[in-house]
Formats: C-alpha cells, sequence, structure tokens
C-alpha cells in the first residue's frame, strides 16, 4: 500500500459493506480502506441467510426479469445491475474458489451448503488487501470537514475525468470528519454508509443531517401472527404450494405513510402470493408469506398487522373444480372414510383438520358426507379465512423497507447526489427484495459499484 493518503471509511461489516470494502482495495491498491462496524460481528445475516448455507444470490437470466422482485427499487436496480449483475456474482465467488450450486426454485447457494465458505472467502479478501476492521464502533456523525473552492472532476476543460465515471465523482476536494460512540473521531476521504437498515425512523437522523431525505422505514420480510388460532396446532406442517391474498384490514393507523391512504385500504387488494407455507405455534410463515409481507409492508404496517387472509390450499382448484372433484369422490370412494383418504396430497395433519372444520367426523364415509359439510370443506380448501393479528421478525434476518431516497442517490456510481465523496450500498438505500437471494444481490452490486467508482473506474476483471 502507497502512502498517497486517501483513506476510504465503510460504515458497516455486513455484506455490502465488506464487499465494497474489498473490492475498492484491491482495485485502488493506494486507498487505505477501513471498515467500522458497531457490533463485535461480522457479515451477521451472511451466516443466517438460508438456514446458515447463505442464499447469496438468485440465478435469473434476465435484468428486467430479476428487477421484478423487487417491491421497492426495482427501477433503481435495473440501473445497477447493467454493471454487476448475477453472472458477476457468480465469477467472483466461483474465481475464488467458492463454487455455487442453483436449487431448484432458482435459489443460489455455496457448494459446501454453508455460509462459512462465503464468509471465509471475505475475510481472505480483506487479510489478502489489509483491509483495517474497527469493531465496536458505532457512527455517531459524519459531517463535511473541507471543501476547498476547485472544479468538479469533468466540469472544467483543464481536468480530465476519472477514467470509466465521467463527472460523477468529485471527491478529491472533499474530507470527512467521523465520530464514534467512543469519542474517536476519523477523518476520510469518501464515506461508504453500508449500515443496513434502521427499524426506527429517528435512528436515521445522522444521515438527515447531511442534507438527506429518508422514506420512512417499516419491517419487510416478516411472518403473520395469528394468536390463539386452532391450525397452529399443526406447528411443522408445510404445504409446497399454497396461495395467500390479502382481502382487508382489520385496523388503520393514525398515521399512514405518505403514499398511503387508510381507509379502507386493502378492500379489493390485490396482493397475493403463491408458494410453500409453513404452520407455526404463532400463525404462519414460508417463502409465500415472506414474499407477500415484502409486497405490502408498507400497507400492512399502515393498518398496524391486522388484517384478513384467505388462502386456498390446493391452487390447482377453484371452488368450483373442488366441488366437481369432490363429488365426484363421493361416488369413487364411497365406502371409504373421509378423513382417511387424502385426496388431494395435502399433509395428512391438514386435511383432518380441514375436514374437522367442516363438521366431518373420523368416522364418516364419502357416502354420507353431508352437502352442507362438502360445502364447507371446498371453502376450506379453496378460500379459507384467516384474521392476521400482528407480526413476527427475526432480528438477524430483519430486512427494512425504506431507507436513503433514490431520487438522492446515482445508479451509475452508488455516490450521493447531494454530497459527492460520499457512498450508499446495501439495505440503507430505499431497496428491497423478496426472499431468495435479492437482498444480497442488491449489496453486492451496490458494494461494488461503489468500490470501482472510489477506486477511480480502474477496468479490472471482477
Amino acid at each position: 500500500m502507497s502512502d498517497t493518503g486517501k483513506i476510504l471509511l465503510v460504515i458497516g461489516g455486513g455484506a455490502a459493506g465488506l464487499f465494497c470494502a474489498v473490492n475498492a482495495a484491491r482495485l485502488d491498491p493506494s486507498l487505505k480502506v477501513i471498515v467500522a462496524e458497531k457490533s463485535g460481528k461480522l457479515l451477521s445475516k451472511v451466516r443466517v441467510s438460508g438456514g446458515g448455507r447463505c442464499n447469496l444470490t438468485h440465478a435469473c437470466p434476465s435484468i428486467g426479469d430479476m428487477a421484478q422482485h423487487y417491491p421497492r427499487g426495482a427501477h433503481f436496480v435495473k440501473k445497477t445491475f447493467h454493471q454487476f449483475f448475477v453472472t458477476d456474482t457468480i465469477e467472483w465467488f466461483e474465481s475464488r474458489d467458492v463454487p455455487l450450486k442453483t436449487e431448484e426454485d432458482g435459489r443460489m447457494f455455496p457448494l459446501a451448503n454453508t455460509s462459512q465458505a462465503v464468509i471465509d472467502c471475505l475475510m481472505r479478501e480483506v487479510n489478502t488487501y489489509r483491509v483495517e476492521m474497527r469493531m465496536n464502533r458505532e457512527v455517531k456523525e459524519v459531517k463535511l470537514l473541507k471543501e476547498e473552492r476547485t472544479p468538479e472532476i469533468g466540469k472544467d476543460a483543464k481536468t480530465a475525468p476519472m477514467p470509466g465515471t465521467g463527472d460523477a465523482v468529485a471527491t478529491a476536494t472533499k474530507k470527512f470528519a467521523i465520530t464514534f460512540n467512543n469519542g474517536e473521531r476519523l477523518e476520510a476521504d469518501f464515506v461508504c454508509i453500508a449500515c443496513g437498515g434502521y427499524p426506527k425512523s429517528s435512528m436515521f437522523d445522522w444521515l438527515r443531517a447531511l442534507g438527506h431525505t429518508i422514506e420512512e422505514p417499516v419491517p419487510s420480510l416478516f411472518t403473520f401472527n395469528m394468536p390463539g388460532h386452532s391450525l397452529n396446532a399443526l406447528m411443522g406442517v408445510s404445504v409446497p404450494e399454497a396461495q395467500i391474498r390479502i382481502t382487508g384490514s382489520k385496523a388503520v393507523t393514525d398515521k399512514p405513510s405518505n403514499d398511503i391512504q387508510p381507509h379502507n385500504m386493502l378492500s379489493g387488494s390485490k396482493l397475493r402470493e403463491k408458494g410453500p407455507v409453513l404452520v407455526t405455534h404463532w400463525g404462519l410463515s414460508g417463502p409465500a408469506i415472506l414474499r407477500l409481507s415484502a409486497w405490502g409492508a408498507r400497507e400492512l404496517a399502515a393498518c398496524g398487522y391486522e388484517f384478513d387472509i384467505t388462502i386456498n390450499w390446493i391452487p390447482a382448484y377453484n371452488e368450483q373444480s373442488a366441488a366437481k372433484e369432490l363429488q365426484r369422490l363421493r361416488f369413487e370412494l364411497a365406502s371409504q372414510k373421509v378423513v382417511g383418504k387424502n385426496p388431494f396430497g395435502l399433509p395428512s395433519r391438514l386435511w383432518e383438520w380441514l375436514a374437522s372444520q367442516a363438521g366431518i367426523g373420523d368416522s364418516l364415509r364419502w357416502a354420507d358426507l353431508p352437502a352442507a359439510s362438502q360445502n364447507k370443506l371446498v371453502r376450506n380448501l379453496c378460500v379459507q379465512p384467516f384474521s392476521v393479528k400482528g407480526k413476527t421478525t427475526f432480528k438477524e434476518e430483519f430486512v427494512t423497507a425504506g431507507g436513503v431516497k433514490l431520487s438522492e442517490v446515482d445508479p451509475n456510481t452508488m455516490q450521493s447526489r447531494k454530497l459527492p465523496g460520499l457512498f450508499f450500498a446495501g439495505e440503507i438505500v430505499d431497496v428491497d427484495g423478496i426472499t431468495g437471494g435479492y437482498n444480497f444481490q442488491h449489496a453486492w452490486t451496490s458494494g461494488f459499484i461503489a468500490a470501482k467508482t472510489i477506486a477511480g473506474g480502474a477496468i479490472v476483471a471482477p
């Protein structure tokens, strides 16, 4: 490392932060790179993602298709993915001895089937490029230290733009002062904020002080609570494919977000998802539920997380076709018990529960099935209603909708449009994806773009 004195401070030791740090140090060996992490752990979400296997991206061949999986920031990532996409992520990790595999649903994991492979890879890069780690350093303030009156790069005929960046970066005249919770103070030429999302609006105040607008944070990727419901006794039951639809709200908040009107906000809602559903001891979880929570993050927050849903446990059928199928079964299975014969491939415990909810006893034969019970069973199978009262989020995998307003960030550089030299990566900006590796892809992409820009746009293979 040379002694040019240029310093990059990366705030946050997660996926986006470390990816920015190691790539910036690699692309510009003269740059001193420091990572400040507020806790005593690095890469916490990487460690727990995908059940400890790290779902680090999603196999998607098209940028347009990939962007459709981001409830917020789809247009933004369409632009960023042109610089660093899924194929680049695969190449980056595989060229560093982390081969990947693709599962049937498109999720991609290390072939080693453990997140430790990703962590070890990133930490090797940290050591190779001498990235300095400062743990237990929570940033309290970032402020502009000085600004000399010299032209912006690319704005003056006498000043050539940095290679590959045009007029995007004007950092040579900027210096920042960063103050930590322990009173320590650091000066840097570049700052990349990659500290993840915050659950409370007030926690963004230090970014507002830099002149940035914050889209109000609300939770994304959460499970649905149904306290006291008899379905919860089936905890552990998983249905490979069900369709969940949000049908209405029970309550609204006194302070709806700017873009949501509270009155009848979920009446006629188009929020629905199809996929695996897991019954838990508190309600419903699984990929379909998590995806639905992401798409409805703001609406569900505005109604206080009290809303109604219906579930079609057999989405290949509607009420009409299911009724016809049950009528056929009355004749074909006439002498057999309804509870004992599960014709739709549902988990046996769930089938028995659905039958009991329709008033069907254990000994009732198909031939003796009353029309009223048959109709009730059809509704339970195709449009069973539930009332959700609350949500559950998981601390380590918490994802936030909201953050730095995207119009204030240049997607070509991940640099602040308000303060040159200030960059963002990861969840701190108002981008969030559904479950399946999409949030990690945004982390790798935004971290790499910030690193490349800070390093002067050097053309180096990923």
